[in-house]
């Protein structure tokens, strides 16, 4: 298929039409500027879990249940650490501090809750105000206190406040937990959702430390805020450190300034058009976008470092400018075509997964493709033109204009051995490799998956190389909420919760039959009390009341036809008689307003697995006999985990068989060999493998973050080996074999030479990133770029060899006339 047409076109706008060309780059960059101040970010693991069925039932829960579930209310904890935070001091220390914080007007105090409350209760159980509590607790004997320690330790919830050192003959604790409820203003919005968090009130938790630090304690007193926000903080540390090794190793490759100034404006540029298609478009920035300027500066690196490459090459040989450039853009831009196609195909791929901000990741990442294949491929030329025919003009400086890398240089040198492999034992090279692939691909089948906050977390103190950076990036020493999220992780037993959303005619005669029953012999994850799971639902509420209310409890017996307190008759009359005796505000908490839905609360052990939780939550909702589906962090975290390594295999078998069918496709209109395409994928398969098998190597497990590492590998890996394979076919049609693959090896690996070294050293700079999921990141993308271009200098050679013996022989070395014609078409009869 003839497309010289096409190329000779754009040829004809670059060389002909520099200038214009430019301008026309330049009033696009400031359309896409003005989309910057449109980003919005998001954080937390929110994102990656609102289109759970798990997290949309926890969205109908606040929707339907009471103001606890569907107010906008925020928490602080309190952590207080004193060798018996149970003393009389220490619990006059927290009653104190409690009170201060209520009195302050602008934190909004809905209530407060503290085992240093129910100890004073159980000392007078009249004082419900924090200020008769503190009498109460003054006017105790240590003796007294010990007993109504004792006495208030019956409660599993007081003891769950309690650091897991807790003695209850002893009554002491070293630790223990208080909670602050804070109303929400008008407006005030929330995050919300697992690992999400509120900024309100505002300035909230300095507000309550520095209540802290003035209250006189003999205790220490920690505030557990909101978790830090790491993405603005990696995005301060890495892009400048990023940014001096990008352009040091640019210098390096270009040893140029005007050619490096033009490869920087070429990335800036793109970095530009990408983000301000962010805003226009209204894509969120979330913590997985930052690992998009890494790849597309490694790809805008490769295709400057190539196009000035190649066009240096032409230079060199004694060609003008005009057709030097064409000759370049006849042969890069055709490679730059088949790289932003395949790689555009690998990041659409995750359009497929479950998570959103994986589907953004992949439309941002194509996106910018794109743009760096219009920007490299068009603007970065014409605007070599433009400043190559200023040098003829004026004394423009040139420090150098030689290309990177040369047969008889030490890169060149080292570059050949690929080839030399290739001449000698190529059959026997491809059998080993192949051989060592399929043994690397079942190492690599037992690589782990996980998804959890500490995906998302920084480590509680930052590595001491970071504090030696310059203050205006440099992070903080350590994060105050991971430090004490760690103390509470380790000293107090994690309990958890699952909610279990019934949908029903909670008016029909067995609906509270029904939630009593589901709880019967929970399973083992589930907290018990007695034979039932310990819960709370709208039957404990009617139960409870029907002790304290004789109304109530007239008609709870009146329509309980089997006795067993649970009312089984007429339960509209039983509604309204709870709705009578508690306000309707409390029946809602448990039971929405047109009682066609009910919340189940269930107590489950946060130290069990999620997995197991999840399962025995579904095990308990199956029991209901009507439509219950749980949710709550254990269910949400485990079934997103579920849907890691169902998304990381899907975007890789799509990204592979698009891939695959592109360079086919294009092979055969190219080239008229479509069989190139076959040996194009060889090494990236070869990648592939040899990443997965090091994450299991280095125990780095798949989340929902690095899952798109797969098909990040086959986009960035296929950049490499596509130049080597376009530009073997140019050399094929007029050489013989080896001279060929000689000649493309050595003068197309020193681009990806150059390309390698600034894309790893760059992006292997997120390894620096706080949040370690980023860093992890990072690192993979680091060593797919390292594997992809070994693959394609030691391993395609000899699989080009053996293309050319078994494949290619019968057309293009038997048939000189045919080996012309292909060169003719490729310098467009010039």
């Amino acid at each position: 298929m003839n497309y010289q047409w096409l190329l000779d076109h754009v040829d004809a706008c670059i060389v002909g039409h520099s200038r214009t060309v430019v301008l026309c780059f330049l009033v696009a960059t400031a359309v896409f500027a003005g989309g910057l101040g449109g980003i919005q970010t998001e954080s937390g693991q929110q994102q990656f879990v609102e289109e759970l069925p798990s997290y949309r039932a926890l969205e109908q829960v606040q929707e339907d249940f009471d103001a606890s579930f569907s107010q906008v209310n925020t928490t602080t904890t309190l952590i207080q650490r004193d060798q018996n935070v149970l003393s009389k001091p220490a619990l006059l220390d927290m009653l104190r501090t409690q009170e201060r914080v209520t009195e302050s007007d602008p934190l909004r105090v809905a209530e407060t809750s503290s085992p240093a409350r129910r100890v004073a209760r159980a000392l007078d159980p009249s004082a419900d105000s924090l200020g008769d509590q503190i009498r109460a607790v003054e006017r105790a004997t240590p003796g007294e206190i010990d007993a109504a320690v004792r006495r208030a330790a019956d409660d599993p919830e007081f003891r769950s406040r309690l650091s897991t050192d807790f003695n209850r003959r002893s009554a002491s604790a070293a630790a223990m937990e208080a909670t602050i409820t804070h109303r929400a203003g008008p407006g005030a919005g929330s995050d919300g959702g697992p690992g999400g968090a509120s900024e309100f009130p505002p300035n909230g938790e300095e507000r309550i430390e520095r209540i802290v630090a003035t209250e006189a304690s003999a205790t220490t007193l920690d505030v557990l805020g909101t978790p830090p926000d790491t993405t603005t903080t990696t995005l301060t540390v890495v892009l400048p450190v990023a940014l001096a090794l990008i352009v040091l190793m640019l210098a390096v490759a270009y040893r140029d300034p005007v050619d490096l100034l033009i490869g920087l404006a070429g990335i800036v540029m793109t970095l530009i058009w990408t983000f301000g298609f962010v805003g226009l478009v209204g894509i969120p920035f979330a913590v997985l976008l930052i690992a998009v300027p890494p790849i597309l500066i490694a790809v805008g690196i490769d295709f400057g470092i190539h196009a000035i490459n190649r066009y240096r090459e032409e230079r060199v040989a004694g060609r003008g400018v005009e057709e030097s450039m064409r000759l370049t853009t006849d042969q890069v831009g055709v490679a730059f075509f088949i790289v932003m196609g395949t790689s555009a195909i690998g990041f659409l791929s995750n359009v497929v997964s479950a998570f959103p901000p994986t589907r953004d990741f992949g439309i941002t990442a194509a996106a910018g493709i794109v743009f760096t294949f219009l920007i490299f491929g068009v603007f970065v030329p014409a605007t070599k033109v433009s400043v190559d025919r200023l040098r003829e003009r004026y004394p423009i400086p040139t420090v150098s204009q030689t290309p990177f890398g040369s047969e008889s240089s030490p890169l060149g040198r080292l570059l050949g051995g690929g080839v030399a492999i290739a001449e000698r034992a190529p059959v026997l090279f491809v059998l080993l490799v192949v051989l060592a692939t399929a043994g690397g691909g079942v190492y690599a089948t037992g690589v782990e998956t996980g998804f959890s906050p500490d995906d998302f977390q920084p480590a509680a103190e930052t590595p001491a190389y970071l504090q030696q950076l310059p203050e205006p990036i440099r992070p903080p020493a350590e994060f105050e909420y991971v430090k004490l999220d760690d103390f509470r992780e380790a000293n107090f037993e994690q309990e958890d919760r699952v909610l279990l959303y019934v949908e029903g005619p909670m008016r029909e005669d067995t609906a509270l039959e029904r939630l009593h029953r589901a709880g019967r012999d929970p399973p083992p994850t589930f907290e018990r009390e007695g034979q039932h799971a310990d819960s709370r639902s709208v039957v404990t509420l009617i139960r409870a009341r029907s002790e304290t209310d004789p109304d109530v409890r007239r008609v709870v017996e009146r329509n309980d036809r089997d006795a067993d307190g649970v009312p089984d008759d007429d339960l509209s009359q039983v509604y309204a008689a709870m709705a009578a005796s508690t306000g309707e505000d409390d029946l809602s908490e448990f039971l929405s307003a047109d009682r066609r839905s009910a919340l189940v609360v269930y107590t489950v052990d946060g130290d069990e697995p999620n997995d197991a939780i999840t399962d025995d939550a579904y095990r308990v909702a199956d029991g209901m006999r009507y439509h219950a589906q749980p949710t709550g962090n254990a269910v949400i975290f485990d079934e997103a985990l579920a849907l890691v390594l169902e998304t990381v295999i899907q975007s890789l078998v799509l990204t592979l068989l698009g891939a695959a069918s592109f360079l086919l496709l294009v092979y055969w209109i190219v080239e008229g060999r479509p069989s190139l395409g076959v040996a194009n994928v060889v090494p990236i398969l070869v990648t592939v493998v040899a990443l997965v098998a090091s994450m299991r190597l280095f125990g780095i497990r798949f989340n929902a973050i690095n899952g798109t590492i797969l098909a990040i590998a086959v986009g960035l890996g296929i950049d490499y080996s596509v130049h080597i394979v376009h530009r073997f076919a140019d050399e094929y049609a007029e050489r013989d074999l080896y001279p060929a693959l000689r000649r493309t090896v050595v003068g197309t690996g020193g681009a990806l030479t150059g390309s390698m070294l600034t894309t790893v050293f760059g992006v292997g700079v997120l390894a620096l990133a706080l949040n370690p999921a980023i860093g992890v990141f990072g690192v993979l993308i680091a060593l797919s770029v390292l594997y992809a271009y070994l693959t394609s200098v030691v391993v395609l050679p000899s699989v080009l060899v053996l293309w050319a013996r078994f494949v290619a022989r019968p057309g293009l070395e038997s048939d000189p006339e045919r080996n012309t014609d292909m060169g003719d078409a490729r310098t467009g009869g010039r």
